[in-house]
């Protein structure tokens, strides 16, 4: 499978001719090639969506409104291949791709088709003669970049509030997990959104990613993703005064304390911990228990996580590089006293 970008209503190759493989976590199989595109792509990306801006948010709501409604019956017709894709190009279970992924993307969709009909500009009287007004308009060309571990989730979930809203996107999924961005792509353009109001650019994040961040053109960032990379958007687009949105990595907390209902936070802490591989920004990675329940907590909370099993309970993680940087975690844990149960 050849991947291509959608630019302009038109699925094209990357200027520069490269590729990057698109690897199936589970078999360490290449599924896929993907445009490693580059600054030219997206400029090319831009410009699409700055000509297709003027006619789209003229387009009045409710019209905005029917072809998303459009677009998510199109995702909840072609469920089963979209949930196929996404377990195939993160790793993980298909049925936790079918229970949550591909669900929450139809919904993202419903949401923000019919949030955009309440929409509207205000007026207030102060105490005073004057009247302080709200008027909300659409920004222009938005750029998307979204993360690996909940991949058409979140792109999906940036795309319909931008398109609903009058702006033009150019989305950047993550080259790890392109393949529901594409298909979403074909979608949109059978479902009637105009040529140039989405546009999916693939590749690397230092560089198509940068290209869009920095591009002149571009009115906001959104983004979700590392706090490390999240602080380069911030340094590209604080400059140009770009509007920015920043969804970035957490260190969360669960905290169970003497008087909870200890089976019930054995599963549920189990499950923060381990859902989705614990590739969820939400997951709980770090367990505060109160001191007197502190040992009957660790056995239970152990004896569940050991009855996991690869495959319907926990699929592989993103990839190799990623792999390596938990076995390091688990190698600082031993140098540091800690005990692998």
């Amino acid at each position: 499978l050849r991947v291509a970008n959608l630019i302009g209503g038109a699925f094209a190759p990357p200027h520069s001719g490269a590729y990057l493989d698109d690897v199936d976590p589970s078999t360490e199989e290449v599924i896929a090639a993907i445009p490693d595109s580059d600054e030219r792509d997206v400029d090319d990306a831009v410009q699409a969506a700055k000509r297709a801006f003027p006619s789209w948010s003229r387009t009045p709501a409710a019209e905005r409104s029917k072809l998303l409604l459009k677009l998510a019956d199109l995702i909840e017709r072609n469920f089963d291949e979209l949930a196929e894709l996404e377990a195939r190009d993160s790793g993980k279970p298909l049925s936790l791709a079918r229970l949550l992924d591909i669900p929450r993307a139809v919904a993202n969709f419903r949401f923000f088709a019919t949030a955009i009909l309440h929409e509207a500009s205000e007026a207030h009287i102060t105490d005073t003669t004057a009247i302080n007004y709200t008027l909300r308009q659409p920004l222009g060309v938005v750029g998307l970049i979204s993360p690996w571990n909940l991949p058409l989730y979140l792109l999906s979930w940036k795309i319909a509030p931008a398109i609903a809203a009058g702006n033009a996107c150019v989305a950047k999924p993550s080259e790890l997990t392109p393949l529901t961005a594409s298909r979403l792509g074909e979608l949109s353009l059978e479902a009637g959104i105009p040529p140039g109001v989405i546009n999916i650019v693939h590749g690397l994040g230092g560089k198509a990613g940068r290209a869009l961040t920095c591009h002149d053109d571009v009115a906001a960032i959104s983004f979700t993703g590392g706090t490390v990379t999240g602080a380069a958007v911030a340094a590209n687009a604080a400059p140009r005064f770009k509007k920015l949105s920043l969804e970035l990595g957490g260190k969360n907390p669960t905290i169970v304390f003497a008087d909870a209902d200890l089976d019930e936070a054995f599963k549920t802490t189990v499950r923060a911990a381990f859902w989705n591989q614990g590739e969820i920004c939400l997951c709980g990675s770090r367990i505060f228990v109160e001191r007197s329940i502190y040992r009957q907590y660790v056995d239970g909370f152990v004896r569940l996580a050991k009855e996991l099993r690869i495959g319907e309970d926990i699929g592989a993680l993103i990839s190799a590089a990623h792999l390596e940087k938990v076995l390091g975690y688990i190698e600082l844990a031993k140098e540091e006293g800690g005990t692998i149960a």
